[in-house]
């Protein structure tokens, strides 16, 4: 019970205490570019999933002073109504035995709908997780209505505090982002993208300066869907729909032990969301525009 309270706690992190606690800061540009080849943390190349030949770069954001790793919570200032659905797949590092008695950490379901449906989404999936799920992995990977964003490898914070969980050393946080794109590769992923989710939401300026060998642009979310260990599908779909504004991240979870309503809730978000004029689109569409 006690890790189980934990693991609450750490995805209540990915709500909307985050977002209160770590505002997220917009530089007002952005480029594209080709996310860095996979390379050994520490040998002076960028991290980062290496795309496919006949893909283009997904759009990502210029650095801030310092090299500060930029953060991106939504698109702002735009009348167009287009919302970005986005997935935590999370699993941490020393969940495997719990995972290896029958606790399920993925969400076969969820995919399925969003399939049936034909929503674009953008999954934020840690390392542990496609390593204990590596043909699911592969498998949204290689759909084009997906897209696999990094979670990071461990779920481990990137900044203390954070919902109890250890804390990644600030010199081990590129590898630690290189190890969850290694994982992805090795599952067969191809539409890997290089954006990174904080594990609990958490970050500071020490864990922004730590990641710009990762080349990543971190990605929060401005909607809170509250579906980690929520019992009641329609109180999520509820506040997912009375939050929503064009432009507008949501996050959510692909976790079927975590957040067991997500899928219930999904068959209720996407008809209503749609009946408003608003289209799904994945993250890089989103920051692209």
């Amino acid at each position: 019970m006690a890790a189980l309270g934990l693991l609450g706690a750490v995805l209540v992190g990915c709500g909307r205490e985050a977002v209160e606690t770590t505002p997220a800061k917009e530089p007002a540009s952005t480029r594209s570019a080709s996310p860095g080849a996979s390379a050994s943390p520490g040998a002076g190349a960028a991290a980062g999933p290496r795309p496919a030949a006949d893909r283009a770069a997904p759009p990502t954001m210029a650095p801030g002073p310092g090299g500060l790793t930029p953060v991106y919570t939504r698109r702002a200032g735009t009348a167009e109504k287009v919302v970005a659905l986005t997935f935590d797949a999370d699993m941490t590092a020393d969940q495997g035995p719990r995972a290896a008695r029958g606790e399920h950490f993925d969400n076969p379901e969820l995919i399925a709908t969003l399939r049936r449906l034909k929503v674009d989404a953008t999954v934020f999936m840690t390392g542990r997780w496609a390593e204990e799920y590596p043909d699911q992995a592969r498998s949204i990977g290689r759909d084009p209505r997906f897209e696999i964003a990094n979670h990071s490898y461990s779920h481990y914070a990137f900044a203390s505090p954070c919902y109890g969980l250890p804390t990644v050393a600030g010199p081990d946080m590129t590898a630690d982002v290189q190890r969850a794109f290694d994982a992805f590769r090795d599952a067969g992923a191809e539409n890997v993208v290089p954006y990174f989710r904080f594990p609990g939401g958490c970050y500071d300026d020490a864990a922004l300066h730590a990641l710009g060998p990762a080349g990543v642009t971190a990605v929060q979310w401005d909607v809170v869907s509250g579906d980690a260990f929520a019992k009641d599908a329609d109180a999520v779909a509820e506040q997912v729909l009375d939050e929503v504004k064009p432009g507008s991240l949501v996050v959510m979870h692909c976790t079927r032990s975590a957040a067991p309503v997500t899928e219930r809730a999904i068959r209720r978000i996407v008809p209503e969301l749609r009946a408003r004029g608003y289209r799904f689109v994945k993250v890089s569409e989103l920051m692209r525009g």
